[in-house]
C-alpha cells in the first residue's frame, strides 16, 4: 500500500496515526535528494549524519506544518539543516543572498554583540522599505516558499515582472543589509 501512495496521502497517514512508517516510507523517496543537498555542503560522512538528522526533525515539523509539495519543502529544510550546521560551526550569521543565502560580514560575528535577532529585525525593517511589488514578490518567493508561477498566479504580476521584482528586491535587501 505504501508504494502505491501518494506523498500527500503518507503525509495524513502520519498525521493521523503518528504511524513512523509512513513517515519513512515518504522520506525513503526522497533520501537521495536529502543526500545530494548535503553534500554540496558536507563530506560524505557528515552527509550521511546529516540525512538522519533531517530525518529526525521531520518526526516533528511534518505534524506542524501544512505541506503541499513535500519534495520542495523537504529540500528547503534539507539545505537550512546544513546552513544552520554550518553557521553553528562558524558562528557566522546567514540570510538571503543569489543562491538563497549569503553568510554576513565579520561586523555581524555574535562575538562583537550581534545577535540573529538584531540582523532578523534589520532584514524585516529593508524588508519593509522596499517597493510594494518587491516587498510582495520577495515574501511570497522566499518566505512562503512560492515559485515563480504561484507567485505570478497570486499577485497577478506578470512572470517576467515576478522575476525582476524578486532578483531587484533581493539586490536591495543585500544593499540594504550591508548598510546596516
Amino acid at each position: 500500500m505504501m508504494k502505491e501512495a501518494d506523498d500527500a496521502q503518507l503525509i495524513r497517514e502520519y498525521k493521523e496515526t503518528g504511524e513512523l512508517t509512513y513517515l519513512a516510507a515518504l522520506y525513503e523517496r526522497y533520501m537521495d535528494l536529502v543526500y545530494g543537498v548535503c553534500l554540496k555542503y558536507f563530506d560524505e560522512e557528515a552527509s550521511k549524519d546529516a540525512v538522519m538528522q533531517i530525518f529526525e526533525e521531520l518526526i516533528d515539523k511534518v505534524k506542524q506544518h501544512e505541506i503541499e509539495r513535500f519534495r520542495g519543502w523537504l529540500h528547503v529544510l534539507a539545505r537550512n539543516h546544513c546552513l544552520m550546521k554550518i553557521r553553528a560551526a562558524k558562528g557566522r550569521v546567514v540570510s538571503i543572498e543569489d543562491n538563497g543565502f549569503m553568510e554576513l560580514g565579520e561586523n555581524n560575528h555574535p562575538d562583537n554583540g550581534f545577535s540573529l535577532e538584531n540582523d532578523l529585525q534589520a532584514m524585516e525593517k529593508c524588508l519593509e522599505g522596499l517597493p510594494e511589488e518587491q516587498k510582495r514578490s520577495v515574501h511570497l518567493f522566499y518566505l512562503q516558499e512560492k515559485s515563480y508561477r504561484e507567485v505570478a498566479d497570486i499577485t497577478g504580476y506578470d512572470m517576467n515582472k515576478v522575476k525582476s521584482y524578486i532578483q531587484n528586491g533581493k539586490r536591495n535587501l543585500k544593499i540594504c543589509m550591508e548598510k546596516n
